[in-house]
């Protein structure tokens, strides 16, 4: 993964993901140490990340959500950079879902044991069965979540009404195609510190990579109950 967000100074202290509608069940708000984002190399934070334990019997049920971030090599940590991310709640077998602000999240098809020891979730290397039909994206040897959602839901669209494509046309103010927006935004769906339409890097090719690159209009829809 690129760390260009955290080496541009641009990766927000706060969490991103209450003020975009995500499930507030529990935690929300959290915070991070400047001192945090220090940290260079393969264990470098490039982004936040939001993570929800789902009911065993109906993974329909989110009994709590909390964000937390997301290190370049894709380990998943806590607010100190580097610890497992910690819940409150009983030991027992929860569904865990992963989710992120402008990718469609994925979640585990079998509900999870989780104790006070610390226990490994690898959605990584395919060894732990995604819910659904092709969850996640599949690529240099790695399963990962879709990208190409400039818009929080739970589809990526390149084509028609709600698609992902026009938010970043508006966002580079919808007139010259080869504008370039900076920050850290929605819309910059490869994580790269700036929004593109056209040319190399851009986000746009990443929603028709998502949904198959070939019929403009095929939706990829995220595969959580």
């Amino acid at each position: 993964m690129i760390d260009s967000l955290r080496v541009r100074n641009m990766l927000p202290l706060n969490e991103p993901y209450v003020n975009l509608g995500f499930p507030t069940t529990g935690a929300g708000g959290e915070e991070i140490s400047a001192s945090v984002l220090n940290t260079t190399g393969p264990d470098a934070i490039v982004d936040w990340v939001r993570l929800e334990l789902r009911e065993a019997s109906d993974p329909q049920v989110i009994l709590l959500a909390r964000s937390a971030l997301i290190q370049r090599d894709g380990d998943v940590v806590d607010l100190d950079g580097s610890s497992p991310v910690s819940f409150e709640v009983a030991a027992e077998g929860y569904h865990v879902a992963f989710r992120h602000r402008n990718h469609i999240g994925a979640m585990t098809a079998n509900a999870i044991a989780l104790s006070t020891a610390t226990t490994v979730v690898d959605l990584r290397d395919g060894s732990t069965p995604t819910f659904g039909t092709q969850a996640q994206r599949f690529t240099s040897g790695l399963y990962m979540l879709w990208p190409g959602n400039s818009i929080p839901d739970d589809q990526v669209i390149y084509a028609n009404v709600s698609n992902d494509r026009d938010p970043i046309l508006q966002a580079i103010g919808g007139v010259i195609p080869t504008t370039v927006a900076t920050g850290y935004r929605q819309e910059d769906l490869n994580l790269d510190g700036d929004v593109k339409y056209a040319n190399i890097n851009n986000d746009r090719d990443l929603i028709l990579q998502t949904i198959g690159g070939v019929i403009p209009t095929t939706i990829r829809y995220e595969q959580l109950p």
